[in-house]
């Protein structure tokens, strides 16, 4: 791996890594749906007028349909669920639960019979990785905190089946102008969901809010978009989402360094379970010499 692959993958790997972590400080003061708001709009602005300036957004508008159910099973329901969540459940624990999307992915691929055979190797993934969502919930995390483990369940098949859809349906079409799209729609949802609901703050949120937010938009949604495509470009797609494999380790290092969350025997073995899980259902056997799959494309961060 070049130096420049090296610094793009770390770079990639904190900014997917983080956002738990940033969604625990600002859910300090404000409602999940404004900070969904608040993050989604600040994206848009960022990432649309460079889409129209590249006339990604017109073809994009054309499918706006597939487009549109995109976003919502990957942004507009995940995230209100996910800031949720995170009212009670540690950032670490969340990051890791959130691990298991490749396994739901997998589930989804074979319900709708996409998939490939899984073989041995990935039933034993498929079997680890749910022993280690296991250990995580039966054993690293309280009772009263169940109805949160609940939302993040609908965060996980949410991250499972949007690239599903973009696989199906989006296939050919330019990321960034999903992406642009994607965050401008869910901006729009959320604008009548604010006002009507808990409306806008009645006071400037604090200062490590507000940078919570701004970094959340800026660095692990726009950024981190424009990361994996220069990742992709250095090291290709399938070594290049690899990524997601070190996120779970960045949000329980950072929420307990930043956060004082603790770290216990559980939560260790439950995270070798999940990622041991997610690489070998994720691992396709093929002949020899031929050409690594594609893997569907991830174009929102967590």
């Amino acid at each position: 791996m070049s130096r420049r692959a090296t610094l793009l993958f770390a770079a990639l790997a904190l900014a997917w890594g983080v956002p738990y972590l940033l969604i625990k400080v600002a859910g300090e003061e404000l409602p999940p749906s404004t900070l969904v708001l608040a993050r989604t709009a600040l994206a848009a602005l960022l990432l649309l007028p460079l889409a129209l300036a590249r006339g990604q957004v017109r073809p994009v508008l054309a499918r706006w349909r597939p487009v549109l159910a995109y976003a919502v099973v990957e942004i507009v329901v995940p995230w209100l669920f996910l800031a949720r969540a995170e009212q009670t459940l540690p950032s670490s624990t969340t990051g890791l639960l959130i691990a298991a999307v490749p396994l739901v992915a997998v589930v989804v691929a074979l319900v709708s019979g996409r998939a490939e055979r899984l073989g041995v190797r990935g039933w034993l993934g498929l079997a680890a990785g749910t022993a280690g969502v296991a250990a995580l919930v039966g054993l690293d995390v309280r009772g009263s905190d169940l109805g949160a483990v609940a939302e993040l369940g609908v965060v996980v098949v949410g991250y499972a089946v949007g690239p599903a859809v973009l696989a199906r349906w989006l296939g050919d079409v330019n990321g960034l102008g999903v992406v642009a799209v994607s965050v401008t729609m869910a901006a729009l949802v959320y604008v009548p969901v604010v006002l009507l609901g808990p409306g806008l703050p009645a006071a400037w949120p604090s200062g490590r809010v507000v940078l919570s937010v701004v970094v959340l938009a800026v660095v692990c949604t726009a950024a981190a978009f424009l990361l994996l495509f220069a990742l992709v470009g250095e090291l290709g797609p399938v070594r290049a989402l690899s990524v997601v494999y070190v996120n779970p380790l960045v949000a329980v290092v950072a929420g307990a360094a930043l956060l004082g969350e603790r770290v216990t025997a559980w939560t260790v073995a439950g995270f070798a379970l999940v990622l041991a899980g997610s690489v070998l259902v994720t691992r396709r056997t093929r002949a020899a010499g031929s050409p690594p799959p594609v893997p569907a494309r991830r174009t929102v961060t967590p």
